[in-house]
């Protein structure tokens, strides 16, 4: 019998779930040195984000529960072992990238979890270096999580802002975690008013993006963009119809590029259009994906979340927050026939927060979680 080469081994198990590829470190010694080899666990990885496998949905109830829901055909859930066992306080995700969750615990306490391999990092904590002899009414963090590919680095952003009696801002921080040399860094402050209270940064061509007002005051909103790799600041353009007060707008990110939800009326129809920026950073690239009056799909509220493209790339996914009966609800969009197909899932909880995940063997710190 034909003995296989060492490459189309490799092209074989990269193609694999990283819960077949953890028994198959049990083969051999050299088998475990060929999946546990950095390379190796890029071209992994690479693989099932260029393919769109090795997916799944992880539902988060914003108190305790972690949910797997499998991407493709969510139709039963799965419930993950949190590090630390069961939490008295909430807990809640930070950000999804590349296999690793970012995870605030105890409030404040944050680690890195990589659900497929089981293994977390603790975070080193920071404090907030408040100078302003003002009074503080109020403070909000928030926070980004992603991928630097020139660095090879994962970096987590956490902002601070402090604002004053009347919503008057007057401090603001900005910090940046490394993975790579597990500390966090100050960087130029932040110089736009966050609105959505606690709003998490979301990745597209490897910047962090917010939404902002340049004054507590403003009605103008605008998308405010965290390069990872500069470590910088920067508008990106939105569609000039933005600037029109009937129409209410949120931008998310979606298969690598930002997506953008309008909402608006005509005549007697609400209608939502799904914009897409095909080429980042170019204001021009703004091109419409779909547009739906489907009351199925859009029950009357602003909220609904379009998350992913199927695998063929002809249908859309969507989280359709307080939905009829105030019940979260995913629902598959076919962009060619326009249908609406609700998507049944069996033990999740009425409300929950939704992330993409992909499975991976990004290596953290050789911690385990206690059995």
């Amino acid at each position: 019998m034909a003995t296989l080469s060492h490459d189309m081994i490799i092209e074989i198990l990269g193609c694999l779930s990283v819960k077949d590829l953890l028994r198959f470190k049990c083969v051999s010694k050299l088998w475990c040195s060929w999946i546990e080899d950095p390379y190796f666990i890029k071209l992994h990885l690479s693989y099932s984000l260029k393919t769109n496998t090795n997916h799944s949905l992880i539902l988060h109830h914003r108190k305790f529960q972690f949910l797997s829901v499998n991407y493709d055909s969510p139709k039963t859930t799965r419930r993950l072992e949190q590090p630390f066992g069961e939490q008295k306080n909430p807990i809640q995700i930070l950000g999804s990238c590349n296999g690793l969750l970012a995870v605030e615990y105890d409030y404040n306490r944050i680690f890195l979890w990589n659900l497929s391999t089981r293994k977390y990092q603790v975070l080193p904590s920071t404090k907030i270096d408040f100078s302003s002899s003002s009074i503080c009414y109020g403070r909000s963090i928030y926070y980004g999580f992603g991928y630097d590919l020139v660095s090879d680095d994962y970096k987590l952003v956490r902002m601070v802002q402090l604002l004053g009696e009347n919503d008057e801002y007057f401090h603001s921080e900005a910090k940046v975690y490394s993975l790579r040399s597990n500390c966090w860094r100050r960087i130029k402050d932040f110089c736009f008013y966050l609105i959505f209270y606690r709003e998490l940064g979301f990745l597209a061509n490897n910047v962090l993006h917010w939404m902002v007002s340049k004054t507590p005051e403003s009605s103008n909103r605008n998308l405010v963009g965290f390069d990872l790799r500069s470590e910088e600041f920067r508008v990106v353009e939105l569609p000039d119809f933005c600037l029109d007060e009937n129409f209410y707008f949120d931008v998310k990110a979606m298969g690598g590029y930002l997506c953008l939800t309008a909402t608006h009326r005509e005549l007697n129809d609400v209608v939502v259009d799904v914009w897409i920026m095909k080429e980042y950073g170019v204001k021009e690239s703004w091109v419409k994906l779909m547009s739906s009056t489907q009351p199925d799909l859009l029950p009357g509220s602003p909220f609904e979340v379009p998350l992913a493209f199927s695998k063929n790339g002809n249908k859309v996914l969507f989280h359709n927050k307080y939905s009829r009966g105030n019940r979260d609800s995913l629902v598959w969009y076919d962009l060619g026939s326009k249908r609406v197909e609700k998507v049944a899932i069996e033990g999740v909880p009425v409300v929950y927060d939704v992330y993409l995940y992909v499975e991976s063997l990004v290596p953290l710190n050789d911690r385990r979680p206690r059995v």
